[in-house]
């Protein structure tokens, strides 16, 4: 059925069922209550494109792929796909689309200036803010609505989501110097990410706290991989005085770093301790527990992002839109008092 048809049924014209359905307040409740109640009887959807062009609005909110040169972040982590997930789901409740589109570095802006220019979305989300960020100061120029999924430098109110990074990474560094270690690796990605520069703070200060200054020959540099993370601890393992504990401040990386300890002949826990940030995927069959830092990245932080979009969207302060989450440690079997 479509408006005219349902308008006929109703007795009404098609501009009175077409205010009433989009819930205007110049049409009474009870012809409100009735024209809804018949679209519903009938099987009535709104002509998606006609609305669209009528209101100016894409009911749509995209966020880039982002093929970084980092690494295999985005939808090649597990994490983020669940992220993803809660994102559509928050959206689709809203009445609202998730696009996803893919770009390389290289042509990350132009995709989001042809978004923009096609009207295809109503707001961006940010992934995988960098210290640095050209997409938010180019979205803030715009003018055009978007959340950040972390936080980025930059003077200007913007909305954002994160997670408390360098309390996180403080606290792991402090666990493990608690449990008796003084030669500590960190395996980081690279610190133009703004996470990866939070949670090296928060390593560093954990040391220096403890009298212990960080020391560079312990730490690795490497892409958000399970290879380069599977490298970088075997180049810490290689060393004459190798660390008796490594942090490792992402999942991917992690992966790599626990398999690089079992094919050393190493036990994690016995003669390497171990803390990997987010912790494993689940699907990953292990005999022992990850000892990790654990935040709730997944499907309630999609959720959490997608209701923040909304208010962006509603017009909200910016400064109302902000969320800091507190990460916490998740014990397991992974670590413990060094050899």
């Amino acid at each position: 059925m479509n408006l005219k048809a349902l308008s006929q049924s109703l007795g009404l014209s098609p501009t009175t069922v077409s205010r009433a359905l989009a819930g205007y307040s110049d049409v009474s409740a009870a012809t409100r209550e009735r024209v809804v109640e018949a679209a519903r009887r009938a099987g009535y959807q709104p002509d998606a494109a006609a609305r669209r062009l009528a209101t100016g609005r894409a009911d749509a909110v995209g966020i880039v792929y982002p093929f970084h040169p980092y690494g295999a972040t985005g939808l090649g982590d597990p994490r983020f796909v669940d992220v993803v997930a809660g994102i559509s789901d928050g959206l689709s409740e809203a009445g609202l689309d998730l696009i996803i589109a893919a770009a390389r570095p290289q042509t990350e802006l132009d995709t989001y200036r042809r978004l923009i220019a096609n009207r295809r979305v109503d707001a961006l989300i940010v992934a995988n803010t960098l210290q640095e960020d050209p997409r938010i100061r180019f979205l803030q120029e715009k003018g055009f609505p978007f959340l950040a999924y972390g936080r980025t430098r930059s003077d200007r109110p913007y909305a954002w989501l994160d997670f408390d990074n360098q309390a996180g990474a403080r606290t792991a560094a402090q666990r493990l110097i608690a449990l008796g270690h003084r030669r500590i690796g960190l395996i980081h990605a690279p610190l133009a990410i703004n996470f990866a520069l939070q949670r090296h703070a928060g390593f560093c200060e954990a040391l220096n706290g403890a009298g212990m200054a960080p020391d560079p020959a312990l730490m690795r540099e490497v892409a958000q991989s399970r290879k380069d993370g599977y490298e970088a601890m075997r180049s810490l393992l290689a060393q004459p005085d190798a660390p008796t504990a490594v942090l490792v401040d992402n999942n991917l990386c992690g992966l790599g770093a626990l398999r690089a300890l079992t094919d050393a002949g190493l036990t994690p826990g016995r003669e390497v301790s171990l803390i990997v940030y987010d912790g494993v995927p689940a699907d990953i069959p292990l005999p022992y527990r990850v000892t990790a830092v654990i935040q709730p990245t997944g499907d309630s932080t999609g959720r959490a992002i997608a209701q923040l979009v909304v208010g962006v969207l509603a017009g909200k302060p910016l400064e109302s839109l902000q969320q800091l989450g507190q990460p916490e440690i998740g014990p397991g079997d992974t670590d413990g008092p060094p050899p």
